[in-house]
């Protein structure tokens, strides 16, 4: 007579359940959570949540202010004559070769200085990192410095150095093919873009080698040591246990970095003011909504400039696809 049970198998230790899809909601069921972790997780929300909250405050207003006003033509000589317009003012300032070229300039100075102060950068938390200790904490003193001016103070400084009238880098650099007493670097795009880059490059490097140098802490010695014994050569090392050990802080380091650089202004409005083709997206924004007083123009190019900011962001997450909180690679 047949039998309704379940068919199992006979074997005991073999026994298996008929159901294709209970091994599948076993596997996507995620484990429990301890008590400390669920204790480590209010902690966090308690510290990090009124930062949060406040951010979110002070944030959320002017970014739907901006979007709000990017749909009018708004001018604030004018305002009794403010007029919703739409998506007009996206389509004005997408057709405009300003734009673009605002643009352009500031793909070009973020990727030029994200990528130079990577490398400066990791050099320099290199050698915080190997200082002998009764002069670590001079080293680091000494790096970090550039990163303690005030990023004004630096552009004119800057500034000063290069200038026709009361720099010295004429004089320093007359070896260089070009160079001479009477160059005027603030004279043209391509030099001008040059010093620019040079700013910032000495000025937020010593960032990025701090957060480096957190990264390169968290690499135990004993894997470069095992490495070595294995016959592991200093770049097999480096490119094979040190970097992917630190791909948390090199995403953290580039991530940080990118976002600040393409939002650059004062070195820009210090030197150039956006004459000869350094015009950015961010002085772009400023000269429409403060100078020209187009408020409902210029804060559509703040939110075009947010918008890329966000893709920066999303697009270093998906390509470095790290798990801040487990430290190490991503979830496939």
């Amino acid at each position: 007579m047949p039998s309704n049970a379940p068919a199992v198998s006979s074997s005991p230790g073999t026994a298996k359940s008929t159901d294709p899809d209970g091994g599948r909601a076993r596997r996507g069921r995620r484990a429990p959570r301890s008590e400390r972790s669920k204790a480590e997780t209010r902690l966090g929300w308690w510290l990090a949540g009124p930062a949060f909250v406040i951010m979110v405050a002070v944030i959320f207003y002017p970014v739907v202010q901006a979007l709000w006003d990017s749909l009018f033509s708004y001018r604030l000589t004018a305002p009794g004559e403010r007029e919703f317009i739409g998506l007009k003012n996206y389509g004005t300032i997408l057709s405009d070769g300003v734009f673009w070229s605002a643009l352009g300039v500031t793909a070009l100075i973020t990727v030029v200085t994200v990528l130079v102060e990577l490398v400066l950068g990791f050099a320099l938390a290199m050698i915080m990192h190997r200082a002998i200790k009764s002069t670590r904490g001079l080293v680091r003193t000494v790096i970090l410095v550039p990163y303690g001016i005030i990023t004004v103070v630096s552009a004119y400084a800057w500034y000063y150095m290069f200038s026709i009238d009361s720099g010295y880098m004429n004089s320093w650099l007359g070896w260089l093919p070009g160079v001479s007493d009477d160059l005027n670097w603030f004279a043209q795009g391509g030099t001008s873009i040059v010093v620019i880059m040079f700013s910032e490059i000495w000025k937020t490097t010593p960032f990025i080698s701090l957060l480096l140098l957190a990264g390169l802490a968290q690499v135990p010695d004993d894997l470069s040591e095992a490495a070595a014994v294995d016959g592991a050569n200093g770049w097999q090392r480096l490119s094979r246990v040190v970097l992917p050990n630190m791909k948390a802080a090199i995403m953290v380091a580039v991530l940080f970095r990118a976002l600040d650089a393409f939002r650059v202004f004062d070195s820009i409005f210090v030197m150039t003011k956006g004459a000869y083709g350094t015009e950015v997206l961010s002085l772009l924004a400023y000269r429409t909504s403060i100078g020209r007083l187009e408020i409902g123009l210029g804060s559509a190019i703040s939110v075009v400039l947010f918008l890329c900011v966000a893709l920066i962001a999303f697009t270093a997450i998906k390509v470095f696809n790290v798990d801040l909180a487990g430290g190490r690679g991503g979830r496939k």
